[in-house]
């Protein structure tokens, strides 16, 4: 029983927070039909939406304006929304999947990395050195897409409405950096087991590390370099901490939007109608935006006059070289996706090989 103490009180903290969850983001249910005679001052029909990551662009310049002020210009104010970043929102990002299946947050956003340790089979577009760049991340993307919907659909009751990406994520270091052979020996910040895969296969300590604790462990000397996104490495200062970035994409990072099933169905149809049309041009302006914020985050963090939306550093921007791209290839098929297969079993191998299998031609193996 001792042994149990913890884990109760883990699920006690856990329900205590999606309790009050509940109470700020309880699923729309429309108020009783108003008499006809006032139904043109009725207030608007109003969401409660759970974003992406606060702070980042995004974030800022395309999920929370769609919400805050599109979504009512749309609708000709019939429809309205109130939007908070998950990481914001007091309950984990590895239990948003759980939340929105029971119906405590209707809409919400979650990374795919979070879901590694609970459902690891939909981390499968965004492997380590699966996509070295943003046309092969969308063809993997499209080629899972149809088992994601129908996976969510019947094992959580969660209606997938969009895919959002971050700009990619590469490889800062403090010392020169000539290509990824060079990253043997040290230690270097990742943010998820495939990341740490990666780093492992080319002779490098991985140290799992907050996106907070970037900064501190790099000055404290824990870390000597650190995976993230090119334009949040820019933001977080560490052109003016690291001197060399790889320019190859280790991740890129993709976030499911979904909405329970249930919520979803009683929505006015006309609303389900509007986000339907709407989503998709969503996020394709968030793909648009990853895709600029990933080149316009080199162009700043190596000084260039292309810089736009970032603070000018001078680093050194390694390029992909031939071995690289060699490197890459191998430890994807050598390490990162046998890994993958052994932590999600013989059904993901399965579910690899019939979706991103024939179109990235790599097959994977059932472990044994």
């Amino acid at each position: 029983m001792p042994a149990l103490i913890p884990a109760m009180r883990r699920s006690a903290a856990w329900l205590c927070a999606a309790l009050a969850l509940a109470g700020s983001l309880h699923a729309q249910t429309p108020p009783p039909a108003p008499d006809a005679s006032v139904v043109a001052s009725a207030a608007p029909y109003k969401l409660r939406i759970v974003g992406g990551l606060a702070g980042i662009n995004q974030y800022t310049r395309q999920e929370e304006p769609f919400w805050s002020k599109e979504l009512r210009r749309l609708s000709n104010g019939r429809f309205e929304a109130e939007i908070v970043p998950f990481d914001r929102a007091g309950v984990p990002g590895t239990e948003m999947l759980r939340l929105l299946q029971l119906g405590v947050v209707p809409f919400g956003t979650t990374l795919m990395s979070s879901l590694t340790a609970q459902f690891p089979e939909y981390t499968a577009p965004d492997l380590a050195g699966l996509n070295p760049d943003i046309a092969t991340l969308k063809s993997t993307l499209a080629a899972f897409r149809p088992y994601l919907e129908k996976s969510l659909r019947d094992q959580f009751g969660v209606e997938m409405l969009a895919v959002y990406v971050y700009p990619a994520q590469v490889v800062y270091c403090k010392k020169p950096l000539r290509g990824l052979a060079d990253l043997s020996g040290r230690r270097i910040r990742v943010s998820s087991s495939t990341q740490a895969d990666f780093v492992g296969a080319l002779g490098g300590v991985a140290v799992l590390t907050g996106f907070a604790q970037i900064v501190p462990s790099l000055t404290a000397g824990n870390t000597e370099c650190a995976i993230t996104g090119t334009m949040s490495g820019n933001t977080l200062g560490l052109h003016t901490l690291t001197s060399h970035m790889h320019a190859l994409p280790v991740t890129w990072g993709l976030a499911l939007f979904g909405v329970n099933r249930a919520a979803w169905e009683s929505l006015p149809p006309d609303l389900r109608a509007l986000l339907r049309h709407e989503l998709p041009r969503l996020e394709a302006a968030i793909w648009q935006e990853s895709e600029r914020e990933t080149s316009d985050g080199m162009a700043c963090n190596r000084g260039s006059n292309d810089c736009v939306g970032g603070r000018k550093g001078s680093m050194v921007l390694v390029p992909v070289s031939a071995q690289d791209e060699r490197s890459r290839r191998e430890i994807l098929e050598t390490t990162v996706l046998p890994r993958w297969v052994q932590r999600c079993g013989a059904r993901c191998a399965q579910v690899w090989n019939q979706t991103i299998g024939p179109v990235r031609a790599l097959v994977a193996t059932p472990a044994k």
